[in-house]
């Protein structure tokens, strides 16, 4: 049966999924693989181009998943870059290495492309009709309005969990100086007020949806105080708005040692969650959501979705 191989090349971490589309309709997932790769990483200091360093990180990467994939018969592979590599301004020579490296052409998506997909991921795995979307990502965040399962407004927004960290200094080892973590959250503000459509008083009770690696380790934190398995699927778990909250204040009031400390094996991302969960707080205080709902599915699955409606029109 045919088989799809998609790679994501994310700011933060690249990831693979491969599925294998059954004659239903329906698809079964073969391999997942994730590997942190912090691609986004040095960008503003590197005048505007990914670094040799965060560059060999996921050439290596994607060498360890071609490993995986190539076992399976009648396959194809799509790679697909997001905010990291399309802002870089060496992107073409990125492009042209993935290439050599594992002849693999990588489709940059735009932001908006990358708003879409989520959109598509998510509404084919959740029930839901009306919904805020909010991805984010290392280099970017992706903000959808979901209206009667449709995505009504989307947008892309140049700044995540790694290039706001590193741009507000919310990496630092010891506990953040407020000074800091203010002028991050008032920098992701001032964004969202460009937004006409967001926080416009009809939403007071709509969730968040919510995708992307600091989202993820938020679920899990959640899940672990609840004395929940941190490792097992976490699509479809919700948190109240008000635990969301006080989670961010308590991580904010804690050492990055601290940080990690709870985030167990997630520790990696100690130095990013506070300013990756930036987003999030700052959409629950514009549209004063009652909750949030974490989806597992996002643009690898949009992506998929589209592949298969493609091939059964063929």
């Amino acid at each position: 049966m045919q088989k799809l191989a998609v790679i994501d090349l994310g700011s933060n971490s690249t990831r693979m999924v491969v599925e294998e589309f059954n004659p239903d309709g329906t698809t079964t997932e073969l391999v997942r693989r994730k590997l942190d790769t912090r691609l986004a990483e040095g960008m503003d200091a590197n005048g505007g181009e990914l670094t040799e360093t965060a560059m060999q990180r996921v050439i290596d990467a994607l060498l360890e998943f071609r490993n995986d994939y190539l076992v399976y018969e009648n396959i194809d592979v799509m790679g697909i870059a997001t905010a990291a590599v399309r802002e870089a301004t060496n992107q073409a020579e990125f492009v042209d290495r993935v290439y050599d490296a594992v002849e693999v052409e990588l489709r940059v998506l735009s932001g908006d492309q990358e708003a879409y997909y989520d959109y598509l991921g998510a509404v084919s795995a959740l029930d839901i009709s009306d919904a805020w979307l909010l991805d984010t990502g290392g280099a970017s965040v992706e903000l959808v309005g979901i209206e009667d399962r449709m995505a009504a407004n989307f947008i892309s927004l140049p700044f995540g969990a790694v290039n706001l960290s590193e741009k507000f200094g919310l990496n630092a080892d010891g506990v953040l100086a407020p000074e800091a973590l203010a002028k991050a959250d008032k920098y992701v503000s001032e964004q969202y007020l460009h937004m006409p459509w967001l926080g416009d008083g009809d939403d007071d009770s709509l969730p968040i949806i919510l995708l992307g690696g600091a989202n993820r380790s938020l679920a899990r934190l959640d899940r672990l105080k609840h004395g929940l398995p941190a490792d097992s699927n976490f699509h479809g778990y919700e948190m109240t708005t008000a635990d969301v909250l006080a989670t961010f204040e308590a991580m904010s009031k804690m050492t990055l040692a601290q940080r990690a400390e709870i985030m167990g094996a997630e520790a990696n991302r100690a130095d990013i969650i506070l300013s990756g969960l930036l987003p999030l707080i700052n959409l629950i205080k514009s549209t004063n959501a009652p909750k949030v709902i974490f989806s597992a599915s996002g643009v690898r699955e949009g992506i998929l979705q589209e592949y298969r409606l493609s091939n059964a029109d063929d």
